[in-house]
């Protein structure tokens, strides 16, 4: 069709069923393979964020590579929300630091610059995780916004279709890069299981379920007339039930604030 072979697709719209378990598709990391992650030189020391990553050496860059992981298990972000971010995105509410998740772009943007949620429901703020703010991630979009900078990552280009996780999710899936080079089996894991990871904390901190889905953007199913009324769940409530967020077992102490 792109090359006027033919008028119609005459496939488009057909696809086998898929009967799997969806529990049996998406898995979450398991502790030691959290633990395997954010002990890899990109976090330890490598000897850059580009193609030595995964060579150990003495730098620690933060740039997407170091927070868009790190973003997703304490946010429970999409791959796709953590690459769009913009400075301004990172911000206050009601005395509360937050991260706004939205598809509002600047006007006349171009593909890389175009934001994108999931669903209406993934339009959304999400407090920032005491431990984020312990490694430094506040100070992060501070000296980035002290730049001048209008993205929150920069440096992430996307793919031919616009898409800024594009890239992000073959060096971070690949088995060859990222999760390849880890000493852990990757089967059945991916980017999106520190999503996985974020729904089971919530779960454990026994956070009703409004509460849940205002936290990760989740769809609701079906709801009463009542889900219409009032605004919403305030800034402090949601930054009092995400601080209950934790992962037992995985020490990320030596991930530090900088001075």
């Amino acid at each position: 069709m792109k090359n006027w072979r033919v008028v119609r697709n005459p496939a488009e719209g057909l696809a086998l069923p898929d009967d799997r378990d969806q529990r049996d598709l998406r898995q979450p990391f398991s502790t030691e393979q959290l633990q395997a992650i954010f002990n890899a030189p990109l976090y330890t020391g490598c000897q850059n964020d580009e193609e030595g990553y995964a060579k150990p050496g003495p730098n620690v860059t933060r740039r997407g590579r170091f927070w868009v992981p790190l973003l997703s298990l304490w946010t429970g972000m999409r791959l796709g929300e953590c690459c769009q971010l913009r400075v301004d995105d990172v911000a206050e509410l009601e005395g509360v630091p937050v991260i706004f998740i939205d598809d509002a772009g600047e006007p006349g943007a171009d593909e890389a610059d175009k934001k994108r949620v999931k669903t209406e429901a993934g339009k959304r703020f999400v407090p920032v995780h005491h431990e984020l703010q312990r490694i430094g991630f506040l100070a992060f979009a501070e000296e980035m916004r002290g730049r001048g900078e209008k993205r929150l990552f920069p440096e992430l280009k996307p793919d031919s279709l616009g898409y800024l996780s594009g890239p992000f999710s073959k060096w971070f899936n690949d088995k060859r890069r990222f999760l390849g080079k880890l000493d852990m089996e990757v089967k059945g894991v991916s980017f999106h299981s520190f999503r996985h990871n974020y729904r089971d904390a919530l779960r454990e901190a026994e956070i009703g379920l409004e509460r849940v889905r205002a936290l990760g953007g989740w769809r609701r199913d079906s709801d009463g007339e009542e889900a219409i009324y009032g605004k919403g769940l305030k800034a402090a409530t949601l930054y009092r039930e995400i601080e209950k967020v934790r992962y037992a077992g995985l020490d990320l102490a030596h991930l530090q604030a900088r001075n």
